[in-house]
């Protein structure tokens, strides 16, 4: 009789061993692949150099550049409409909206039409940055002009009139960066500063002027 009540015990156990595990597994496949499920990916095309280059706003916030905006970088953003904005110097600001679908990938091939009221100065100035990180965006009087990597290092520069400027350096996750210039004709000069990570309502980085 012993015999018999432990078979009848053994055979429901692993009866519902098989039906669980699959259950436990499937649940654990559904977690994992449930951020992906979730956000769409929006791939940015930029054909010339000024696009490539061109500054990313997703619904008011700077993101990066259109070059750098993939792999580790790569943007995800939640299903339903987002307006994005790309801007460069020299160039019209472009703003549209866009439809995101969950688990897909929206490919978005940039487009800029150079501004006809752009005007440069025969008369300049350089300022020269020393900032991180160094995809932050620059902007110079309230418009913006790049990001840093690009007014850094040998031969490179920001090209300003002379007289009294404002810039400001932003980036997402990180205090924003402000301060005022007074440069002469054909002076040139460094900013320097580390932004830091954290709140806005922080107090701000220190500066140094050469």
């Amino acid at each position: 009789m012993k015999i018999i009540k432990r078979g009848f015990v053994a055979i429901p156990m692993v009866f519902l061993s098989l039906i669980l595990i699959p259950l436990v597994a499937s649940a654990q496949n559904q977690k994992a692949q449930a951020p992906n499920q979730v956000l769409g990916e929006v791939q940015f095309i930029g054909p010339d150099k000024a696009e490539k280059t061109a500054g990313v706003w997703i619904d008011g916030q700077y993101v990066g550049y259109v070059a750098e905006l993939k792999d580790d970088k790569k943007v995800m953003l939640l299903p339903g409409t987002h307006e994005i904005s790309f801007r460069q110097t020299g160039y019209l600001d472009s703003t549209q909206s866009f439809v995101v679908e969950p688990g897909k990938k929206l490919i978005v091939t940039v487009r800029l039409d150079k501004d006809p009221k752009a005007e440069y100065s025969t008369v300049t100035s350089e300022i020269k940055l020393k900032v991180t990180p160094e995809r932050a965006a620059v902007f110079v009087d309230g418009s913006f002009v790049g990001y840093v990597k690009q007014f850094g290092g040998m031969g490179r520069g920001m090209l300003v009139s002379p007289g009294d400027h404002h810039i400001k350096i932003a980036l997402a996750g990180y205090q924003e960066f402000n301060t005022d210039v007074k440069l002469l004709p054909k002076q040139k000069i460094t900013l320097k500063t580390d932004l830091v990570a954290g709140s806005i309502t922080q107090a701000p980085p220190a500066i140094k002027q050469n």
